[in-house]
């Protein structure tokens, strides 16, 4: 290895090490309320490395949205994957919240937070945020194509986003198992009614 250069796997490590330490800061004390200084001293990096990888907070608070975005689909990908129905890959989306809320690790919706601590839709926070919940309501519109229109998928993937959006919320109030269940119901009753799909 040239002197001076770092070893890529190393460099790779000690990015996912702030990226994974500021993820597990921000979803619990939010994003303003914890400092650079705290991350670099619970990931034990030196400062010097914390500011060649991310040069600003704001870097890093996107890079941790994208990250925990990529983490999150990969385990939609799994939940579903044994799912052979639109009606099934759905509900084991909504059986996939269902399951986080029961989490001792749930601490409501990381995205959720960023937008309402960055409300300006031109903040690069808020466009992260914003891209994932536009990403999951993109992902429910293209299982649901299989049996309805464009539109029609449109429309019932964003009425499913609205009852997971409020479900998380609720749950983060303490009422989650209640929540999820009304959420879930309400997502077979709308399939089975308005768009005809077979449950």
């Amino acid at each position: 290895m040239i002197q001076g250069t770092e070893d890529p796997q190393i460099a790779k490590s000690k990015h996912q090490t702030i990226v994974e330490t500021a993820y597990s800061l921000f979803k619990r004390h939010g994003f303003h309320a914890t400092g650079i200084d705290r991350i670099i001293a619970e990931a034990g990096v030196a400062k010097m490395t914390m500011y060649r990888k991310f040069p600003t907070k704001d870097d890093l608070i996107a890079e941790v949205l994208n990250w925990r975005a990529r983490r999150f689909q990969s385990q939609l990908d799994r939940m579903i994957e044994a799912e052979t129905t639109p009606s099934g890959k759905i509900m084991a989306i909504f059986n996939w919240y269902g399951r986080w809320f029961e989490s001792p690790d749930f601490h409501g919706c990381l995205f959720a937070h960023a937008i309402a601590e960055f409300s300006d839709p031109s903040h690069p926070v808020f466009a992260a945020a914003s891209k994932q919940k536009a990403e999951l309501q993109d992902y429910m519109a293209t299982i649901l194509r299989a049996d309805l229109d464009p539109d029609s998928a449109s429309n019932l993937a964003t009425a499913f986003l609205t009852l997971i959006e409020g479900a998380t919320l609720l749950a983060q109030l303490g009422k989650g198992e209640d929540a999820i269940d009304n959420a879930r119901r309400t997502a077979a009753l709308l399939l089975q009614q308005d768009a005809g799909i077979p449950l």
